[in-house]
């Protein structure tokens, strides 16, 4: 998977997959993909939005981007 895919896919209108949306966060987290590419990936979804499922899905990739916390103490 290609980040210019991705950002083209964007700036087409398209929505973009469950597994585009992890490949770009796994990225952002791991610092393996430039700033630019990531500026202008985030520009594209300023531009054209998002819609729910993407949404969903990138509120997901981010939650398991890191560390979790168990909240639920009995």
């Amino acid at each position: 998977m290609r980040m210019v895919d991705i950002i083209e896919k964007k700036k087409r209108k398209k929505a973009l997959s469950k597994e585009e949306i992890f490949f770009f966060i796994d990225g952002v987290s791991k610092e393996t993909i430039p700033d630019y590419q990531i500026s202008s990936l985030i520009m594209a979804i300023y531009l054209n939005g998002m819609n729910d499922t993407e949404l969903t899905y990138l509120t997901d990739a981010m939650a398991h981007s890191g560390d979790m916390l168990e909240l639920d103490k009995k």
